[in-house]
C-alpha cells in the first residue's frame, strides 16, 4: 500500500509504503468496543464511599433491652434501618473496575482504528516537524499549512479534538509548541492507545518510517 507524504508546509513530497496489516486490517466494531470498555474501566477511579455499620461512630451499647419494651428488639443504634446509622450496599472506594485485556486484542484493536481512520482519510503523513524553539505561533502556522490538505481543512478551526500528532520520537520544542491548543494533542507513538484514536477527528503521524516500525513492533512483543 502507498500513501502521500507531505512536509510541515502542507507539501506533497511523494509516496511512501505503508504496511497493509496495520493500515488495512478490516473493521471488527465489537473488538473495539470490548477493548475501550476495559482501558476505560483500566483507568477508573473508585471515589464514592459510604460507611457500613462497622464504620460508623457509635452504637456499641444495646438500646435497650431485649424484652418487656413493647418495641422491636434491636441489637444496636447503627444498623442500617436507623437514622444515622450504616448504609447497605452503598459504593465502596476498594471496589476494583479493573478488567484484563489480551496483548493480541489490545494491537489489533490499534490497527483496526488505524486502517478505518485510514480509509476514512483522516490520517496524514508528515516527514517531520521541526522547530527550532518552542512557538504557538509557529505551531498554528503549521496547522494551517495542514489545512490546506484535502480532508483536512476544519484541522485548526474545529473546536474539540481535532487532531492527534503522533510523534516517531520525543521533541520538546513540538509537544510545548501544540501545548497552548485545547483541541491537539502531541503523543509518542510508544504511548498511543486506542482511546487516543479514538477521541480525535484528525491523525497526524510524523516521521512515519520510524512510527510505523514501532508500531509494528507491537505485534512483535
Amino acid at each position: 500500500m502507498e500513501a502521500k507524504l507531505y512536509n510541515q508546509k502542507g507539501e506533497e513530497k511523494g509516496k511512501i509504503k505503508i504496511p497493509t496489516s496495520i493500515f488495512n486490517t478490516k473493521w471488527n466494531a465489537d473488538l473495539v468496543y470490548q477493548v475501550m470498555t476495559s482501558m476505560m474501566s483500566n483507568t477508573r477511579k473508585a471515589v464514592a464511599h459510604t460507611k457500613n455499620r462497622g464504620d460508623v461512630r457509635g452504637g456499641g451499647i444495646k438500646p435497650w433491652r431485649q424484652k418487656g419494651t413493647g418495641k422491636a428488639r434491636h441489637g444496636s443504634s447503627r444498623s442500617p434501618i436507623w437514622k444515622g446509622g450504616g448504609v447497605t450496599f452503598g459504593p465502596r472506594n476498594e471496589r476494583d473496575f479493573s478488567k484484563k485485556i489480551n496483548k493480541k486484542m489490545k494491537v489489533k484493536a490499534l490497527y483496526t482504528l488505524f486502517s478505518q481512520k485510514f480509509r476514512d482519510n483522516e490520517i496524514l503523513f508528515i516527514d517531520s516537524i521541526k522547530l527550532s524553539e518552542p512557538k504557538t505561533k509557529e505551531a498554528k502556522n503549521i496547522l494551517s499549512n495542514f489545512a490546506k490538505v484535502s480532508g483536512f481543512e476544519k484541522i485548526l478551526s474545529k473546536k474539540n479534538n481535532s487532531a492527534l500528532i503522533i510523534l516517531g520520537k520525543n521533541n520538546i520544542n513540538t509537544t510545548k509548541s501544540f501545548s497552548n491548543f485545547s483541541n491537539t494533542e502531541v503523543i509518542n507513538v510508544k504511548n498511543l492507545s486506542s482511546v487516543n484514536l479514538l477521541k480525535y477527528k484528525h491523525i497526524v503521524i510524523t516521521e512515519p518510517e520510524e512510527s510505523i516500525g514501532l508500531l509494528l513492533s507491537k505485534s512483535k512483543k
